[in-house]
Parts: structure tokens; sequence; C-alpha cells
């Protein structure tokens, strides 16, 4: 196990795009990326562990220099957990909120997440992924799932065509003094140790009752 180091950056993502954006010339994962030599690891429960979805997740750190990675599935054995405990970058992929989170629980990665932040590992959600990582989502009943929230935010990503309906659900059931933050569809968010919002690429929507 690693000893416990200072908290990083939480990036959220509304979809697989900042993977591979520019900013200035530079790839914006290489400015996340700044050591040699890391690992990073994949988390697909939310999607059903597809193939295709890694793939781009490996592609995209290939480009930021990190050749070490591995899909951790949704039935972990001994060596995706080893590499897990080792792992710099976890990252938590879309889909399906609510089918991941019941993953994670059966797993127990609900717990092993949380662990490997508060030991310095660099978490990214992507769409559902970034949902996991704030307040809660919302179940196909239509009750909220409480998720990892070590973002302090209802987190909802590319609706704006829906003009954040499942977002504002969430913060209904969530309760009052809750506010949500909306990535836009190629957007996304980073949240300091300090507590700050950062907007990646396009504004963020606040949002509150």
């Amino acid at each position: 196990m690693k000893r416990s180091m200072s908290l990083q950056p939480i990036f959220l993502f509304a979809d697989s795009q900042l993977l591979f954006w520019r900013d200035g010339g530079q790839l914006f994962i290489e400015r996340i990326v700044t050591r040699g030599q890391l690992k990073a690891a994949y988390i697909g429960a939310s999607n059903g562990d597809n193939p295709d979805f890694y793939a781009i997740f490996v592609s995209a750190m290939e480009g930021a220099g990190v050749f070490d990675c591995r899909m951790i599935p949704s039935v972990i054995s001994e060596a995706d957990m080893a590499f897990l405990n080792d792992a710099d970058i976890v990252l938590l992929a879309g889909g399906d909120v609510e089918a991941g989170w019941r993953v994670f629980l059966n797993n127990g990665l609900s717990e092993h997440i949380v662990r490997r932040y508060s030991e310095g590992a660099l978490l990214i959600g992507i769409s559902a992924g970034a949902v996991q990582l704030g307040l809660g989502g919302l179940a196909a009943d239509g009750s909220l799932i409480e998720t990892f929230k070590l973002v302090p935010y209802i987190i909802g990503a590319h609706e704006e065509s829906d003009n954040w309906k499942t977002t504002m659900a969430l913060l209904r059931l969530a309760g009052p003094g809750k506010t949500a933050l909306g990535l836009p569809f190629g957007g996304g968010a980073i949240y300091h140790p300090d507590q700050t919002v950062e907007a990646l690429r396009k504004p963020l929507v606040r949002l509150s009752l």
C-alpha cells in the first residue's frame, strides 16, 4: 500500500473529448501527467467493461506517454487489485451510473477508490464516472443513489439539450442547500483540493433550487 500523500485534483469530463483536447498546441492530458513511468487504471464497470472504450483510454494515455495501463474488470483478481494499489491515475468510465455503482458496491471498489484517492491517486471521471464522483446519481426507479461524494456537488454531464432534466431531478432529491455542476458536451471541470472549481474548455452550468 502506498503511503499517504497530498490529495490530487479530481478531473470531471462530460465525455472523452478532453482526453484528446489540445490547449495551446499541447495535449491537455499531458498537463495532468507530469511524471514518467506512471501506471493508469481504467474502471469500465459502468459500460460493462467494453473493450472498445478501454482502447480509447489506452490511446489517450499513450499519447501522453503513459504505457502501463490495465483495465480493472468488474470481477477483480489479485493481480488487478495489486495494479490498482500502484496506479497513479484511476479513470472511471462512462455508461450507466446505477449499473456501475452496483458493481462498485459488490466488488468493493466503492471503498478502494476512495482509499486510493486518499493515498494520492489522481481520479478522472468521464460522464457517468464524473457523476459517480459527485454526490449521487439517479436510479431507474427515480430514487437517489448516493455515490462517492468526493466532489461536493451533484454532477450532470452533456445534458444541455434536455435542459439538465436529470440533474434537476437529482437536486430535488438531494435536499436543500445542494448545488449542481453541469458539464456541457466537450467540456469538464477540475475540483481542486482547496475546494475550488475550474472550468475546462467550456463554461460550467451551475444549478440550484
